[in-house]
């Protein structure tokens, strides 16, 4: 009996625990019924390479070109241009990473908040999708995104692991919700087999945001720390558990959501 497929929309193919094997992770992510993969972009640079990525592997391997706020203090004049020019390429579906992250603070605040507006304006200009990050800067983080939502076309709060009362704020301003292997985690991640059963399911979406995160309860547990888009079928299982849903019903809801989110069906007709 064949099953739905599943889209990872968070796949982090620059990081070094993936770089130098991204045709084998490729290869195993088809074999376990992944159907495509999304090639975050958090730098120019690693928007160039997720670019490449999905070049390499096309209709498989889509990208994103944004700029993770960690890396918001490269942000310059030339920035913005050279995302509208990654932005025209038929394999890049979405802008993004964009957010705010006050817990780690790798860039300033204030520079963290002009580029996420700077990258929202774009896509509201581009009327394209937004991948977004938020960590410990829920309140404005909020902020901003309202300024602007009315103008977007999609966005997506991508890893969520917040709480029951933000991701009611995210389904309000009718963001997109990615889930990860957090939910797996018994440590930190057990509020999230509650509250996800809140989010449509046109707004839900998966992903293992790899090669972090590694669901904790997998079994037996792999070799390896580093995770990969081969185990989002666990991460789906997971969820289809807590929201008391069939594995094939939250496959298939998932799979139209992202696939719509990302008009992914449309690029695949575009370069057929």
């Amino acid at each position: 009996m064949s099953v739905t497929k599943l889209i990872d929309i968070a796949v982090n193919f620059g990081a070094s625990a993936l770089a130098s094997k991204i045709p084998e992770i490729v290869e195993q992510a088809l074999e376990n019924d992944i159907n495509s993969m999304i090639a975050l972009g958090c730098s120019i640079e690693s928007s160039q390479h997720a670019l490449s990525v999905a070049q390499q592997f096309p209709n498989i391997v889509h990208s994103t070109a944004g700029i993770h706020p960690h890396d918001a203090k490269t942000f310059d004049n030339s920035t913005l241009k050279i995302l509208t020019e990654l932005a025209k390429k038929p394999e890049v579906v979405a802008l993004g990473e964009c957010g705010l992250d006050f817990n780690r603070d790798f860039s300033p605040r204030d520079k963290q908040l002009e580029v996420f507006e700077a990258q929202l304006q774009l896509a509201c200009d581009l009327q394209m999708p937004v991948v977004m990050h938020q960590r410990d800067a829920h309140n404005e983080f909020t902020k901003v995104l309202t300024k602007y939502r009315h103008q977007l076309k999609q966005v997506v709060v991508h890893c969520f692991t917040g709480t029951e009362q933000e991701l009611e704020t995210y389904i309000d301003l009718d963001c997109h919700i990615g889930i990860t292997g957090w939910i797996c985690d018994e440590r930190r991640g057990l509020h999230l087999l509650e509250s996800v059963k809140k989010i449509p399911n046109n707004r839900l979406m998966l992903e293992t945001d790899s090669p972090y995160l590694m669901p904790r309860n997998m079994k037996p547990k792999p070799k390896s720390r580093n995770n990969r888009p081969s185990n989002l079928f666990h991460i789906a299982a997971t969820v289809a558990t807590a929201r008391e849903q069939t594995i094939e019903e939250l496959r298939k809801n998932c799979f139209d959501t992202t696939t719509a989110f990302f008009e992914l069906a449309m690029k695949k007709e575009l370069t057929c």
